[in-house]
């Protein structure tokens, strides 16, 4: 095959996915002479799909969403350094002789709001992550390497155990059933100046078409950061009730632009145009 050049995003379901209007967006900014597409792929049509990619000279790789983070991963050439200490991959790019190498933009996507937070001095750092999936890899990768001690919380708690140990056997950190934080709770919280706090939603709960997340926010010390990185919808119900308990919130688009900003040049070898964040934010409020 040939023709124009292009990228996609795979996953099954796809049709909510915004990367294609990001991408695009910024191609033409940039006046590149490429697009990028969403492309349904099921998980018995990922092995299949990874071959015909191989043989397309127009194919400058694609992002990688549910639930094929870990699936693709056998199915590349190689996978990098990062991509492997999370265990899951989210951009795949051609390299030489169309091989198919894996990488993880999720981790800097993740971290990019969170950078003013991070570059200060704290005391005691502590994540409440909820989900256990493929993002949620990339989340506690990114967590553990900033020093948070972190509390997972997943349906398997024996799952999230097991995800903690491999990530970051080192690590002092702790487990507990997602239906915990559903309920209120009485603990009262000791003196959190000084401190950083992070209540993180790393699950598909609350997407639309998905079942809403069950979060209790008495779970929530004094000055947490509530993050949701579910896109659709952007306002959760997660991020409404953070709001109205006083927490300061970040939404999905923050994580997914910066993870896309990182595929973007890899795909098309320009830094995406960040000057234009605010237009390219209303576009997908729209």
């Amino acid at each position: 095959m040939s023709g124009r050049p292009y990228a996609e995003v795979i996953g099954d379901p796809i049709a909510h996915s915004k990367s294609p209007l990001i991408h695009n967006f910024w191609l033409a900014k940039l006046g590149i002479d490429a697009e990028y597409r969403s492309c349904h792929v099921q998980a018995d049509e990922l092995e299949d799909y990874c071959a015909k990619r191989r043989e397309d000279v127009a194919w400058r790789g694609c992002n990688v969403t549910m639930p094929h983070k870990q699936a693709v991963m056998p199915l590349l050439y190689s996978v990098d350094e990062l991509a492997a200490s999370v265990g899951a991959v989210n951009t795949i790019r051609p390299a030489f002789d169309l091989l198919q190498v894996g990488t993880n933009t999720d981790v800097a996507g993740f971290l990019e709001p969170l950078r003013d937070d991070l570059g200060q001095t704290h005391y005691f750092r502590m994540a409440r992550i909820l989900g256990t999936g493929g993002a949620a890899r990339a989340i506690v990768h990114a967590l553990a390497k900033e020093h948070f001690v972190i509390i997972l919380a997943g349906r398997d708690p024996a799952k999230a155990g097991a995800l903690l140990a491999e990530l970051d056997p080192g690590g002092e950190h702790h487990t507990v059933d997602l239906a915990h934080f559903a309920v209120p709770n009485d603990f009262a919280f000791d003196d959190r100046e000084g401190c950083c706090d992070l209540i993180v939603n790393a699950s598909p709960l609350g997407m639309r078409g998905q079942p809403p997340l069950g979060f209790d926010w008495s779970h929530a010390p004094p000055g947490a950061i509530a993050y949701d990185i579910v896109t659709d919808p952007v306002e959760t119900s997660f991020l409404t009730a953070a709001r109205e308990h006083g927490h300061r919130t970040i939404d999905g688009l923050a994580m997914l632009t910066g993870q896309a900003a990182a595929a973007f040049e890899l795909f098309f070898g320009q830094p995406a145009p960040r000057e234009h964040d605010a237009e390219l934010r209303a576009l997908l409020t729209a």
